[in-house]
């Protein structure tokens, strides 16, 4: 009866070993890019690392590919979309099924001191937004075989980084041609990121990086903090050298109208009315989030920007579904596999 078991095990393994190399396999390269656009003031490295996926036959052949380029969420990096997410064995999947025909998609690392870059242009932290819309894309069409025309071009991501890719895509109208933001985060300062949240008053509490950035307790604290040195930073205000909205005096909250208005200025929402003929220029923009979210700004920004695109005219997909911020991302039945992925193939131009 062992060596049944032992047998049948054999099998599994083997059959489970067939499935699993049934894809042809691309290639995943680990490369580096300095930037210009990233010195700052603020200790951020302007050598950053960018993890480059190349479609199966990349070696073998002549041919040229769009590009997707893909920004991660806050706390994570572009390692980790490989390690952890298994985006190149997605992407493996997808290019076999058909649900995207091959492609090369660019991942940079824009985990901060903070743990975020918000892919903003900041005066403390570096251009992240320059350095994603001009440096990276110039850095990418140089090096490797892509089709370096616009409606070749596509920008996705996920939270932070979703976010990042509605922001890179209107700052970058004629580099990128299609958007796609997988629950976008902090599109504007509502809910949990807004007057009520205990994260402002936290934030005065802890004096040190270390307690904000390790592990999750202090999440939201870290969040602002990170939002701060992005949209409002203040080299002359240790220990973050940012400037908040929201702050207490003992128990009473003091608005601080003019950081606010930054911050307004600096969000997605805040920044259509100036890059409304940008949007127009998308061949294509979607965005996408839970009804289960756990961050509750996301679901009520991501309704405010959907009906203000709207309102002014500008062709766009917002869907909700059931789901949560994270499970329905990169499983078989999730949104990269059937529909981030299927959205760039109808949108980007292949050779």
């Amino acid at each position: 009866m062992g060596n049944q078991k032992l047998s049948l095990l054999f099998v599994f393994v083997l059959l489970g070993n067939i499935v699993f190399a049934q894809y042809p396999r691309g290639t995943v390269v680990f490369d580096h890019l300095y930037s210009a656009s990233l010195e700052n003031p603020g200790g951020e490295n302007p050598t950053r690392r960018v993890t480059v996926y190349l479609p199966p036959g990349y070696a073998e052949s002549e041919q040229r590919y769009p590009v997707i380029y893909y920004l991660h969420g806050f706390t994570w990096n572009d390692s980790l979309m490989v390690v952890s997410d298994h985006f190149d064995k997605l992407l493996d999947k997808a290019i076999d099924l058909g649900n995207i025909k091959p492609v090369i998609v660019v991942m940079p690392d824009q985990y901060t001191l903070y743990r975020g870059s918000w892919y903003t242009n900041s005066s403390f932290t570096g251009k992240w937004a320059d350095f994603t819309g001009i440096d990276l894309v110039n850095f990418i069409d140089k090096k490797y075989r892509t089709i370096p025309e616009w409606e070749s071009r596509g920008i996705a991501g996920h939270s932070m980084g979703g976010q990042g890719a509605i922001r890179v895509g209107m700052l970058f109208s004629d580099v990128f041609s299609s958007v796609y933001a997988l629950s976008p985060a902090t599109l504007g300062i509502v809910k949990d990121i807004g007057i009520k949240s205990p994260a402002y008053r936290r934030v005065q509490q802890i004096q040190t990086r270390e307690e904000l950035i390790t592990g999750w307790g202090e999440f939201y604290p870290n969040l602002i903090v990170a939002m701060g040195r992005a949209y409002s930073p203040n080299p002359n205000k240790p220990p973050y050298y940012a400037d908040l909205p929201f702050r207490y005096e003992k128990d009473s909250l003091i608005v601080e109208n003019g950081v606010l208005e930054l911050w307004n200025r600096n969000s997605v929402i805040g920044m259509v009315d100036d890059h409304v003929e940008d949007l127009r220029k998308l061949r294509a923009l979607k965005l996408d989030w839970g009804r289960n979210e756990d961050f509750p700004h996301i679901p009520l920004s991501c309704k405010i920007l959907s009906q203000k695109l709207e309102n002014l005219g500008i062709e766009h997909y917002a869907e909700e579904y059931i789901g949560t911020h994270s499970n329905k991302l990169w499983t078989n039945d999730g949104r990269a596999l059937n529909e981030m992925l299927p959205f760039f193939d109808t949108y980007l131009k292949f050779e």
